[in-house]
């Protein structure tokens, strides 16, 4: 009796090994059928822990497999009614493929595991794409850095150890970046730009991502490592520049001004750049009462060979007038400080003041010419006109600019 009662439990056992692998094999045979609901709901049985019937399958690691397979068709699938199945299908079809690796301690599974990576890679392509076309961005990283997870298992890598897919790297900081977690933006840039993807306009990437986190030090050191890599590239210095402008910090962007002119010494907006740092060095001087430094001479320079680059450069033309305007408004500030019983000296002041706005006058009328709707122009040239005395003109800009109201 003994042996028959054995004999019996042992034939039950068995019979429930069988039982529950034929479900999933029964699962599989739904989702080939286009049953995925019946599929779902079979394989999900032969992983149910609460049921001590499932020992067999849940342990078994094709279980896992077909798992993930079935639930790569319901992403795949165009019936609205099974995409309702799973509302992150390709994250339990991954966790499912990695759990039968994990499983698989003889290796009977590895190659056809692999290739189903390979097809969920694929798959989570199109997700990342479409979240991102969507402004999902924290969805559209999430893919990405899955398909990172995938390339990295030891069965993915068997056959190229050494493989990095720098597009996914670099796709996954531009994710971030978007989804504004800057912190993973700067990881992914960083892990591309070592592979020297995208070139220089990683390094701009990562700066921008440090500016937007506030840290002007880290984008500078960056941009900086960047320029020892690509020591050619102007763009790695116009973002310097602008940090530093930023930082209103003059003698480091006429610095780098120096640098991307010598690199670039035809470019006519580098010019203009520099010539307003000397612009602004020269009205910090004058608020400061200094003297020693005539930096309008240098910025006047600028202006001119910025022009010179680029003879329909507006901002050159205004800045260029607004300098002699200025200069002007400053000498009769001194003009007026003249005593009212020193009248020669007064009109030998004024005098220096009229030849300022004069050589502004060219130079406002070609920036209007230029952009005829400025009104900060106009300005500038109603006033010249009506303290030169040119009357007819003033009344002329008067009129153009009711028309321009």
């Amino acid at each position: 009796m003994k042996r028959t009662t054995i004999l019996f439990a042992l034939l039950f056992a068995v019979t429930c090994v069988f039982a529950q692998k034929g479900k999933v094999t029964s699962a599989l045979s739904f989702k080939e059928t286009g049953k995925l609901d019946k599929a779902v709901e079979a394989i999900e049985e032969t992983i149910d822990a609460n049921n001590p019937k499932t020992e067999s399958s849940i342990t078994w690691p094709r279980t896992w497999e077909v798992r993930g397979e079935i639930y790569q068709a319901v992403f795949q699938s165009k019936d609205e009614n099974y995409k309702k199945l799973s509302s992150d299908p390709l994250t339990i079809a991954l966790d499912s493929y990695l759990k039968a690796i994990q499983l698989d301690d003889k290796d009977r599974f590895s190659k056809s595991v692999k290739i189903k990576l390979t097809l969920l890679i694929g798959d989570l392509t199109n997700q990342a794409i479409a979240a991102f076309n969507e402004e999902n961005f924290e969805k559209a990283l999430k893919s990405f850095e899955m398909i990172m997870a995938i390339e990295q298992t030891p069965v993915y890598k068997a056959d190229d150890p050494n493989a990095v897919d720098t597009v996914i790297m670099f796709n996954a900081g531009l994710a971030a970046y978007n989804a504004q977690n800057y912190d993973k933006a700067i990881e992914y840039y960083k892990q591309a730009a070592k592979y020297k993807y995208n070139g220089a306009k990683t390094y701009t990437l990562i700066s921008s991502s440090y500016l937007q986190k506030k840290d002007t030090v880290g984008a500078l050191e960056v941009l900086q490592e960047g320029l020892k890599e690509y020591s050619q590239e102007s763009s790695l210095l116009v973002e310097i520049i602008n940090i530093y402008i930023n930082k209103n910090n003059v003698d480091e962007a006429i610095k780098y001004l120096e640098m991307a002119i010598a690199q670039d010494p035809k470019n006519a907006t580098f010019y203009f750049a520099q010539g307003t740092m000397y612009d602004k060095l020269q009205k910090e001087v004058i608020t400061q009462t200094q003297t020693g430094n005539n930096y309008s001479e240098e910025a006047t320079k600028c202006y001119l060979k910025a022009i010179e680059l680029k003879d329909d450069y507006f901002d050159a033309y205004y800045n260029l007038g607004a300098l002699y305007y200025n200069k002007g408004v400053i000498q009769v500030d001194v003009a007026n400080l003249v005593p009212s019983n020193q009248p020669e000296k007064y009109e030998v002041e004024k005098n220096k003041a009229d030849i300022e706005f004069k050589k502004a006058i060219p130079y406002m009328e070609k920036a209007h010419e230029i952009n005829p709707t400025d009104r900060f122009t106009l300005e500038s040239l109603k006033t010249l006109y009506y303290r030169l005395k040119m009357l007819d003109k003033h009344a002329e800009i008067i009129e153009k600019m009711k028309t321009n109201q």
